[in-house]
Protein backbone atom coordinates (compact mmCIF):
# COMPACT_ATOMS: atom_id res chain seq x y z
CA UNK A 1 0.00 0.00 0.00
CA UNK A 2 1.32 3.48 -0.90
CA UNK A 3 2.34 5.52 2.12
CA UNK A 4 0.26 8.73 2.50
CA UNK A 5 2.07 11.93 1.57
CA UNK A 6 3.27 14.19 4.39
CA UNK A 7 2.10 17.78 4.65
CA UNK A 8 5.54 19.40 4.73
CA UNK A 9 9.25 18.79 4.20
CA UNK A 10 11.44 21.32 6.00
CA UNK A 11 14.77 21.63 4.18
CA UNK A 12 17.65 23.19 6.11
CA UNK A 13 20.92 23.69 4.21
CA UNK A 14 23.67 24.33 6.73
CA UNK A 15 27.31 25.32 6.73
CA UNK A 16 29.26 25.86 9.93
CA UNK A 17 26.34 27.22 11.98
CA UNK A 18 26.08 24.43 14.54
CA UNK A 19 24.69 26.44 17.45
CA UNK A 20 22.17 28.35 15.35
CA UNK A 21 21.19 25.12 13.61
CA UNK A 22 20.54 23.46 16.98
CA UNK A 23 18.29 26.34 18.04
CA UNK A 24 16.47 26.23 14.70
CA UNK A 25 15.67 22.51 14.87
CA UNK A 26 14.72 22.69 18.54
CA UNK A 27 12.25 25.48 17.79
CA UNK A 28 10.66 23.41 14.99
CA UNK A 29 10.02 20.46 17.27
CA UNK A 30 8.88 22.74 20.10
CA UNK A 31 6.30 24.71 18.12
CA UNK A 32 5.13 22.58 15.19
CA UNK A 33 1.93 20.60 15.62
CA UNK A 34 -1.25 19.87 13.68
CA UNK A 35 0.61 18.79 10.51
CA UNK A 36 2.75 15.85 9.44
CA UNK A 37 6.30 16.84 8.56
CA UNK A 38 9.87 15.71 8.06
CA UNK A 39 13.13 17.63 8.41
CA UNK A 40 15.96 17.20 5.91
CA UNK A 41 19.23 18.83 6.94
CA UNK A 42 21.86 19.09 4.20
CA UNK A 43 25.22 19.73 5.84
CA UNK A 44 27.68 21.28 3.40
CA UNK A 45 30.83 19.64 4.77
CA UNK A 46 30.91 21.86 7.87
CA UNK A 47 34.17 21.79 9.86
CA UNK A 48 32.36 22.62 13.14
CA UNK A 49 30.79 19.14 13.53
CA UNK A 50 27.31 20.41 12.70
CA UNK A 51 26.42 17.08 11.11
CA UNK A 52 27.52 15.11 14.18
CA UNK A 53 25.44 17.39 16.38
CA UNK A 54 22.34 16.74 14.27
CA UNK A 55 22.94 12.98 14.25
CA UNK A 56 23.42 12.86 18.02
CA UNK A 57 20.80 15.37 19.17
CA UNK A 58 18.06 14.94 16.53
CA UNK A 59 17.96 11.31 15.35
CA UNK A 60 14.63 11.83 13.55
CA UNK A 61 16.14 14.40 11.19
CA UNK A 62 17.13 13.05 7.77
CA UNK A 63 20.77 14.08 7.52
CA UNK A 64 22.68 14.51 4.27
CA UNK A 65 26.44 14.79 4.74
CA UNK A 66 28.18 16.46 1.80
CA UNK A 67 31.85 15.55 1.40
CA UNK A 68 32.52 18.76 -0.57
CA UNK A 69 30.80 22.14 -0.67
CA UNK A 70 27.70 21.94 -2.88
CA UNK A 71 26.36 25.37 -1.86
CA UNK A 72 22.91 26.79 -1.22
CA UNK A 73 20.92 26.21 -4.43
CA UNK A 74 22.07 22.64 -5.01
CA UNK A 75 21.54 21.70 -1.35
CA UNK A 76 17.96 22.96 -1.41
CA UNK A 77 17.31 21.13 -4.67
CA UNK A 78 18.63 17.94 -3.10
CA UNK A 79 16.13 18.34 -0.30
CA UNK A 80 13.22 18.94 -2.68
CA UNK A 81 14.16 15.88 -4.73
CA UNK A 82 14.05 13.79 -1.51
CA UNK A 83 10.78 15.29 -0.24
CA UNK A 84 7.83 13.03 0.60
CA UNK A 85 5.42 15.93 1.17
CA UNK A 86 2.87 18.14 -0.54
CA UNK A 87 4.92 21.23 0.28
CA UNK A 88 8.56 22.01 0.97
CA UNK A 89 9.87 24.89 3.05
CA UNK A 90 13.39 26.09 2.32
CA UNK A 91 14.59 27.26 5.73
CA UNK A 92 17.84 28.98 6.64
CA UNK A 93 19.71 27.51 9.60
CA UNK A 94 19.92 30.95 11.27
CA UNK A 95 16.18 31.12 11.91
CA UNK A 96 13.99 30.39 14.91
CA UNK A 97 10.28 29.64 15.19
CA UNK A 98 8.34 31.51 17.86
CA UNK A 99 4.98 29.92 17.13
CA UNK A 100 3.29 27.25 15.05
CA UNK A 101 4.46 28.92 11.84
CA UNK A 102 4.49 25.85 9.61
CA UNK A 103 0.93 24.80 10.38
CA UNK A 104 -0.16 28.36 9.49
CA UNK A 105 1.81 28.32 6.22
CA UNK A 106 0.44 24.93 5.18
CA UNK A 107 -3.09 26.19 5.91
CA UNK A 108 -2.44 29.35 3.88
CA UNK A 109 -1.27 27.32 0.87
CA UNK A 110 -4.25 24.95 1.19
CA UNK A 111 -6.62 27.93 1.25
CA UNK A 112 -4.89 29.66 -1.69
CA UNK A 113 -4.44 27.08 -4.46
CA UNK A 114 -3.36 29.87 -6.82
CA UNK A 115 -0.20 30.41 -4.73
CA UNK A 116 2.86 28.68 -6.15
CA UNK A 117 5.02 29.82 -3.26
CA UNK A 118 4.74 31.99 -0.18
CA UNK A 119 6.92 33.54 2.48
CA UNK A 120 6.10 34.52 6.09
CA UNK A 121 6.81 37.66 8.08
CA UNK A 122 10.47 37.71 9.08
CA UNK A 123 11.51 39.40 12.29
CA UNK A 124 14.85 40.76 13.40
CA UNK A 125 16.07 39.46 16.77
CA UNK A 126 14.75 42.63 18.45
CA UNK A 127 11.25 41.99 17.08
CA UNK A 128 11.32 44.60 14.31
CA UNK A 129 10.21 43.63 10.80
CA UNK A 130 12.94 42.39 8.48
CA UNK A 131 12.29 43.52 4.93
CA UNK A 132 12.10 40.39 2.75
CA UNK A 133 10.03 41.69 -0.18
CA UNK A 134 11.66 42.99 -3.36
CA UNK A 135 10.41 44.34 -6.67
CA UNK A 136 12.11 43.65 -9.95
CA UNK A 137 14.17 46.76 -10.61
CA UNK A 138 14.77 48.72 -13.81
CA UNK A 139 18.13 50.03 -15.03
CA UNK A 140 17.63 53.50 -13.52
CA UNK A 141 16.94 52.04 -10.07
CA UNK A 142 19.97 49.78 -10.41
CA UNK A 143 22.27 52.69 -11.32
CA UNK A 144 21.13 54.68 -8.29
CA UNK A 145 21.49 51.63 -6.07
CA UNK A 146 25.07 51.23 -7.35
CA UNK A 147 25.69 54.77 -6.13
CA UNK A 148 24.32 53.85 -2.66
CA UNK A 149 21.24 56.01 -3.16
CA UNK A 150 19.37 53.83 -0.64
CA UNK A 151 21.84 54.88 2.08
CA UNK A 152 21.78 58.56 1.22
CA UNK A 153 18.00 58.74 0.82
CA UNK A 154 16.48 55.71 2.61
CA UNK A 155 12.91 57.07 2.44
CA UNK A 156 12.88 58.15 -1.20
CA UNK A 157 10.45 56.73 -3.77
CA UNK A 158 13.37 55.46 -5.84
CA UNK A 159 14.65 53.44 -2.90
CA UNK A 160 11.17 52.04 -2.36
CA UNK A 161 10.98 50.79 -5.96
CA UNK A 162 13.40 47.97 -5.17
CA UNK A 163 13.51 47.62 -1.38
CA UNK A 164 9.73 48.15 -0.94
CA UNK A 165 10.39 50.13 2.24
CA UNK A 166 6.72 51.22 2.36
CA UNK A 167 5.38 47.67 2.01
CA UNK A 168 2.43 46.79 4.25
CA UNK A 169 3.68 43.75 6.18
CA UNK A 170 0.36 43.40 8.01
CA UNK A 171 -1.53 42.21 4.91
CA UNK A 172 -1.29 39.02 2.84
CA UNK A 173 -0.75 39.91 -0.81
CA UNK A 174 0.79 38.83 -4.08
CA UNK A 175 4.37 40.07 -4.52
CA UNK A 176 7.07 39.98 -7.20
CA UNK A 177 9.81 38.45 -5.05
CA UNK A 178 10.14 37.18 -1.50
CA UNK A 179 13.38 35.95 0.06
CA UNK A 180 14.02 32.24 0.47
CA UNK A 181 14.92 32.50 4.17
CA UNK A 182 11.69 30.65 4.93
CA UNK A 183 10.10 29.85 1.59
CA UNK A 184 7.14 27.54 1.11
CA UNK A 185 6.95 25.83 -2.30
CA UNK A 186 4.09 23.73 -3.65
CA UNK A 187 5.16 20.32 -4.99
CA UNK A 188 3.52 20.98 -8.37
CA UNK A 189 5.57 24.20 -8.60
CA UNK A 190 8.99 22.57 -8.38
CA UNK A 191 7.89 19.53 -10.40
CA UNK A 192 6.47 21.57 -13.29
CA UNK A 193 8.39 24.87 -13.26
CA UNK A 194 11.68 23.52 -11.92
CA UNK A 195 13.93 24.01 -8.92
CA UNK A 196 16.52 26.64 -7.99
CA UNK A 197 19.05 27.64 -10.64
CA UNK A 198 22.29 25.98 -9.53
CA UNK A 199 24.42 28.47 -11.42
CA UNK A 200 23.91 30.74 -8.42
CA UNK A 201 25.63 29.08 -5.50
CA UNK A 202 24.81 31.57 -2.71
CA UNK A 203 23.47 34.85 -4.00
CA UNK A 204 20.69 35.60 -6.50
CA UNK A 205 19.20 32.09 -6.26
CA UNK A 206 16.07 33.53 -4.64
CA UNK A 207 15.61 36.44 -7.07
CA UNK A 208 16.32 34.17 -10.05
CA UNK A 209 13.73 31.63 -8.91
CA UNK A 210 11.06 34.24 -8.25
CA UNK A 211 11.81 35.93 -11.57
CA UNK A 212 11.56 32.63 -13.44
CA UNK A 213 8.26 31.77 -11.77
CA UNK A 214 6.82 35.21 -12.50
CA UNK A 215 7.77 35.02 -16.16
CA UNK A 216 6.00 31.64 -16.37
CA UNK A 217 2.82 33.06 -14.82
CA UNK A 218 3.11 31.57 -11.31
CA UNK A 219 1.94 33.61 -8.31
CA UNK A 220 4.13 34.41 -5.31
CA UNK A 221 2.62 35.53 -2.03
CA UNK A 222 3.67 37.14 1.21
CA UNK A 223 1.63 36.25 4.29
CA UNK A 224 1.86 37.56 7.87
CA UNK A 225 0.00 34.49 9.19
CA UNK A 226 3.37 33.14 10.39
CA UNK A 227 6.33 34.89 12.02
CA UNK A 228 9.91 33.60 12.09
CA UNK A 229 13.00 35.21 13.60
CA UNK A 230 15.95 35.51 11.21
CA UNK A 231 19.37 36.28 12.66
CA UNK A 232 20.64 37.08 9.18
CA UNK A 233 23.56 36.07 6.94
CA UNK A 234 25.36 34.00 9.55
CA UNK A 235 26.91 31.76 6.88
CA UNK A 236 28.05 34.38 4.37
CA UNK A 237 29.46 36.62 7.11
CA UNK A 238 32.01 33.93 7.99
CA UNK A 239 33.95 34.71 4.80
CA UNK A 240 32.80 38.22 4.00
CA UNK A 241 35.29 39.14 1.27
CA UNK A 242 34.71 35.83 -0.52
CA UNK A 243 30.96 36.39 -0.20
CA UNK A 244 31.23 39.90 -1.66
CA UNK A 245 33.10 38.54 -4.68
CA UNK A 246 30.47 35.82 -5.10
CA UNK A 247 27.70 38.40 -4.81
CA UNK A 248 29.27 40.52 -7.56
CA UNK A 249 29.82 37.53 -9.85
CA UNK A 250 26.29 36.19 -9.27
CA UNK A 251 24.57 39.49 -10.04
CA UNK A 252 26.42 39.80 -13.34
CA UNK A 253 25.65 36.17 -14.25
CA UNK A 254 21.99 36.63 -13.32
CA UNK A 255 21.66 39.66 -15.60
CA UNK A 256 23.44 37.86 -18.44
CA UNK A 257 21.40 34.65 -18.11
CA UNK A 258 17.95 36.17 -17.65
CA UNK A 259 18.32 39.45 -19.62
CA UNK A 260 17.09 41.05 -16.41
CA UNK A 261 17.87 44.64 -17.42
CA UNK A 262 17.54 44.01 -21.15
CA UNK A 263 19.24 42.18 -24.00
CA UNK A 264 21.29 45.09 -25.35
CA UNK A 265 25.09 44.88 -25.26
CA UNK A 266 25.44 48.43 -23.97
CA UNK A 267 22.97 47.77 -21.15
CA UNK A 268 24.79 44.62 -20.09
CA UNK A 269 28.14 46.41 -20.19
CA UNK A 270 26.68 49.20 -18.04
CA UNK A 271 25.41 46.63 -15.53
CA UNK A 272 28.78 44.90 -15.36
CA UNK A 273 30.46 48.24 -14.70
CA UNK A 274 27.91 49.23 -12.05
CA UNK A 275 28.08 45.90 -10.21
CA UNK A 276 31.88 45.96 -10.12
CA UNK A 277 31.91 49.57 -8.97
CA UNK A 278 29.55 48.74 -6.14
CA UNK A 279 31.65 45.72 -5.26
CA UNK A 280 34.68 48.00 -4.85
CA UNK A 281 32.76 50.32 -2.53
CA UNK A 282 31.58 47.35 -0.46
CA UNK A 283 35.12 46.01 -0.11
CA UNK A 284 36.31 49.48 0.90
CA UNK A 285 33.52 49.70 3.46
CA UNK A 286 34.38 46.27 4.83
CA UNK A 287 38.10 47.04 5.16
CA UNK A 288 37.70 50.45 6.75
CA UNK A 289 34.23 50.36 8.32
CA UNK A 290 33.08 48.91 11.63
CA UNK A 291 30.16 46.87 10.27
CA UNK A 292 31.64 43.71 8.72
CA UNK A 293 28.35 42.14 7.63
CA UNK A 294 27.75 41.33 3.99
CA UNK A 295 24.02 42.14 3.92
CA UNK A 296 22.98 45.26 5.80
CA UNK A 297 20.43 47.01 3.61
CA UNK A 298 17.08 48.55 4.61
CA UNK A 299 15.21 46.37 7.10
CA UNK A 300 18.24 44.38 8.27
CA UNK A 301 18.92 44.35 12.03
CA UNK A 302 21.16 47.09 13.35
CA UNK A 303 24.76 46.07 13.87
CA UNK A 304 24.45 46.26 17.66
CA UNK A 305 21.29 44.12 17.73
CA UNK A 306 22.88 41.48 15.49
CA UNK A 307 25.97 41.35 17.71
CA UNK A 308 23.90 41.00 20.91
CA UNK A 309 21.85 38.20 19.37
CA UNK A 310 24.98 36.31 18.31
CA UNK A 311 26.38 36.53 21.82
CA UNK A 312 23.12 35.31 23.34
CA UNK A 313 23.02 32.38 20.94
CA UNK A 314 26.63 31.44 21.71
CA UNK A 315 25.90 31.58 25.45
CA UNK A 316 22.93 29.21 25.12
CA UNK A 317 24.94 26.90 22.92
CA UNK A 318 27.83 26.56 25.37
CA UNK A 319 25.58 24.73 27.82
CA UNK A 320 24.35 22.39 25.09
CA UNK A 321 27.92 21.75 23.94
CA UNK A 322 28.95 20.76 27.48
CA UNK A 323 26.11 18.19 27.53
CA UNK A 324 27.28 16.84 24.18
CA UNK A 325 30.84 16.49 25.42
CA UNK A 326 29.64 14.62 28.51
CA UNK A 327 27.60 12.16 26.42
CA UNK A 328 30.51 11.62 24.05
CA UNK A 329 32.88 10.83 26.91
CA UNK A 330 30.51 8.23 28.33
CA UNK A 331 29.81 6.33 25.14
CA UNK A 332 30.66 6.22 21.47
CA UNK A 333 27.81 6.85 19.10
CA UNK A 334 26.65 4.05 16.82
CA UNK A 335 25.95 4.31 13.11
CA UNK A 336 23.49 7.02 12.09
CA UNK A 337 20.72 5.23 10.28
CA UNK A 338 19.19 8.55 9.17
CA UNK A 339 22.37 9.85 7.51
CA UNK A 340 22.48 10.01 3.72
CA UNK A 341 25.92 10.35 2.09
CA UNK A 342 26.30 12.98 -0.59
CA UNK A 343 26.50 11.65 -4.10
Amino acid sequence: MTEPMLDLTIIIPSYNTRDLLRNCIQSIYQHTNGITFEIICVDDNSPDRSADMVAESFPDVILVRNTVNEFYARNNNRGMSMSRARYACLLNSDTKLIGNAFEALVRFMDEHPEAATCGPKLLNPDGSIQHCIRRFAGVSTFVLQSLNWHKLFPNSRLTDRYYTTQFDYSKAQQVESVGTTAYMVRRSTWEQAGMLDERFRWFMADLAYNYMLTRKGYKIFYTPCAEIIHYGSQTVNQKALTALREQCKSFIEFNEAYDYFGKGRFTKALVRFGVRARYCTKVFGYCFGSDKRVIKGPGAPRKEIAAQSALATESRARGANRKEATRASLSQSGPDVKSVPSQ
